[in-house]
């Protein structure tokens, strides 16, 4: 059965292009920096977002307009596998994600509901023989189901922590059926509302612990992916416990889990922690911790997690020069953990949103790689900071000085002499190579 009948596989156009099922930025096969677009973007779709979301939110029901919305319980579960692996396949995508949920309904019992997954991986397994699409990473949905109105590893119910120990259990024995590349968790409840009611050492001491036994599992049974943790500050809960990534690194170095795990950035999350999103690339880059990508962005006018397909050019630039400079994402990727908004219901929206943020990517990478290119930006910087490569300043660097010596050299200084910052020349630059890169791809 044909689910999207309207829809052709989607080809790359070019930026005269006025169709709008078509790529007009994104070749998958140009080559960029010696390797192709599809190899430094790997994108992956998001299941949950554009499988099983339909449109509903805090005030009203769900609008979207689906050929599965007829069905219910493993029938639906089924009938979305096909369409997803048809949508695989008309996006051309090499990767996609999923919350166990999101592929299969809960059951009234863990029995149950692991029996319900084993048909749905089965099918995708068959499934993922003759596709090119694969894996990216899967996870554990431990937020939605009221028994983690309290969290799932940093409950105040011990019955719930071993729950959430099955369940991640199964994710991984599922992700290792599949040949995932990662395994991510999101603590979703794992934060509190008020801590009058919280003994947060306890809750941070139990997340450490389940964290180690998950690592211990995944060597047990042979599964090799990189585990992942993805920042959010707040929403559902207060204050979320992977606050951002500086927060997650402190974590992971205080529990002595910073060799077993990388982390998942998304860019609506950082926007909530009141960072950009390259600033929490950045940090993730410089200490070694860059492993994937949740693409999308926010709303600036809204304060909650909007997940709208990402179309900001200047954002995705600024991100892809953080990729580009870790050397790409290993095994990560860049994940549309975005969803169209609930006015756009029919199923061809699902096509054109994710279009615009591959294209939008595409630019990103484009301009991004011309600028590491031609040493715009790291030309500035190294001037910037060339005080420290001569004299005091590499005394400094190389640890071969102290606050006497320190002192002894600033008395002797008659005048401290600083060199213009120049922001708006760089953001000026960036706009240039920006419409460049786009003016040359149109001819």
């Amino acid at each position: 059965m044909a689910y999207f009948k309207n829809v052709n596989k989607i080809q790359y156009e070019g930026a005269s292009s006025k169709n709008p099922l078509a790529y007009k930025y994104y070749n998958s096969e140009e080559i960029i920096n010696g390797k192709t677009a599809e190899e430094w973007l790997r994108f992956s779709v998001a299941y949950w977002h554009t499988f099983t979301a339909d449109g509903t939110d805090q005030f009203g029901a769900g609008t979207a307009i689906r050929p599965w919305n007829h069905l219910t319980g493993m029938d639906v579960a089924k009938a979305r596998v096909e369409a997803a692996f048809e949508f695989f396949e008309k996006l051309d995508v090499p990767f996609f994600c999923f919350h166990d949920v999101d592929i299969a309904p809960e059951g009234s019992t863990l029995k149950e509901t692991n029996q319900n997954l084993d048909v749905i991986v089965a099918m995708m397994k068959e499934y993922m023989k003759t596709s090119k699409t694969k894996i990216l990473w899967n996870t554990a949905n431990m937020f939605t189901n009221p028994r983690y109105t309290h969290g799932a590893a940093t409950s105040c119910n011990a019955d719930v922590f071993a729950y959430s120990a099955a369940k991640v259990k199964k994710g991984l024995e599922v992700a290792r059926e599949l040949g995932a590349q990662n395994y991510v968790f999101w603590g979703g409840r794992e934060g509190y509302e008020t801590l009058l009611n919280t003994d947060m050492k306890l809750e941070l001491d139990n997340l450490g612990r389940f964290f180690h036994m998950a690592v211990d599992y995944a060597k047990e049974i042979g599964f090799d992916g990189q585990f992942l943790i993805e920042p959010k500050p707040k929403e559902p809960t207060k204050h979320q416990y992977d606050f951002d990534v500086a927060t997650g690194l402190a974590f992971l170095q205080k529990y002595d889990l910073q060799d077993d795990f990388k982390f998942n950035i998304e860019a609506n999350h950082a926007t909530l922690a009141g960072h950009t999103f390259e600033h929490e690339l950045r940090t993730a880059r410089i200490n070694g911790m860059l492993g994937s990508v949740d693409a999308n962005q926010g709303d600036v006018l809204l304060g909650w997690d909007t997940d709208e397909f990402p179309t900001d050019l200047y954002s995705t630039t600024l991100a892809m020069f953080e990729i580009l400079k870790n050397g790409g994402l290993g095994k990560g990727g860049l994940n549309f953990d975005a969803k169209v908004r609930r006015g756009s219901f029919e199923p061809e929206d699902l096509f054109e949103g994710h279009i615009a943020g591959m294209d939008s990517f595409a630019i990103g990478l484009k301009v991004a790689n011309k600028l590491i290119e031609d040493n715009v930006l790291d030309s500035f910087i190294d001037e910037r900071y060339s005080s420290y490569t001569q004299g005091i300043g590499k005394a400094i660097v190389e640890g071969k000085t102290n606050f006497r010596e320190l002192e002894a050299y600033a008395l002797q200084l008659t005048e401290v002499k600083n060199k213009s910052g120049k922001t708006e020349r760089l953001r000026a630059l960036i706009n240039q190579y920006l419409l460049e890169t786009l003016s040359t791809v149109r001819v």
